[in-house]
């Protein structure tokens, strides 16, 4: 798939990972709409890279229907989805109180992770199928995981649970587009330093870092959207699941 003045969506592309990808797509021509909960850093990493934004629940139905339809008159038929928008916050099975594990919090974190994942997806496909094709390919979409959907820890149901749910549709999903020209990748990055991360103090980052075999570090944005950059380009990378993870696997916490 080309880059230059082709539409690209990007979902939680306000920060971490999605922008970083975003970022990437700008640089190489692309037309680039981030999604995102997030306005105000939303508005202002658009701006930054001379895309556009949107502010969308890639969980509701509606929402993300007229979210794409509002890109598309924007930049036209997007022929690229990234997939990064997702939630996780640690709790046990069985709390240290003796408390079950909240299924509300269960329920959230598949609902945005999986369900949102697959939401864009299958909107994202039926805009595009009536598209010619570009070259021998309408579009190609890359999905989220994590090496936590094969190394789940401790606190990781939920997580796990959703991650595990992206890999597992990753190449029926690509069957189910094959026919259509439109290919579907999936990224399981390992410890990245994400917003989320960000926030702990140096010290902690290096003990982090310092779990992954070779680089022993944390992983930079821009190396996930480096993947994305060869996954898009290269036609024959389709149902695979890639990790991207500097060889770690994760211990139980």
């Amino acid at each position: 798939m080309q880059f230059n003045d082709v539409a690209a969506i990007v979902t939680g592309g306000a920060s971490g990972l999605g922008a970083a990808t975003a970022a990437m797509l700008a640089r190489r021509g692309a037309k680039v709409t981030l999604f995102d909960l997030n306005a105000e850093l939303g508005e202002e990493t658009a701006s930054r890279i001379g895309g556009a934004f949107i502010k969308v629940d890639v969980t509701d139905d509606n929402a993300v229907a007229a979210a794409i339809t509002k890109a598309e008159a924007a930049h036209g038929k997007a022929r690229i989805l990234v997939n990064c928008a997702g939630i996780g916050t640690p709790q046990r099975t069985v709390n240290r109180d003796g408390t079950p594990h909240t299924l509300a919090h269960f329920k959230r974190v598949i609902e945005v992770n999986l369900i949102g994942s697959f939401n864009m997806i299958s909107k994202f496909a039926a805009a595009l199928i009536p598209a010619e094709p570009i070259g021998e390919e309408r579009g190609v979409i890359v999905n989220t995981a994590s090496v936590a959907a094969f190394d789940g820890q401790i606190g990781q149901a939920a997580y796990s649970a959703s991650k595990g749910g992206i890999v597992g549709m990753t190449l029926p999903v690509a069957r189910d587009l094959a026919q259509s020209g439109i290919r579907v990748m999936t990224v399981a990055p390992g410890i990245f330093l994400t917003p989320l991360l960000e926030g702990l103090p140096e010290a902690a980052q290096e003990s982090l870092g310092k779990q992954v075999p070779f680089p022993s570090r944390l992983g930079q944005p821009d190396e996930y959207a480096q993947l994305v950059e060869s996954i898009i380009a290269n036609p024959m990378l389709n149902g695979e699941v890639i990790r991207l993870d500097g060889a770690i696997r994760m211990a139980p916490r």
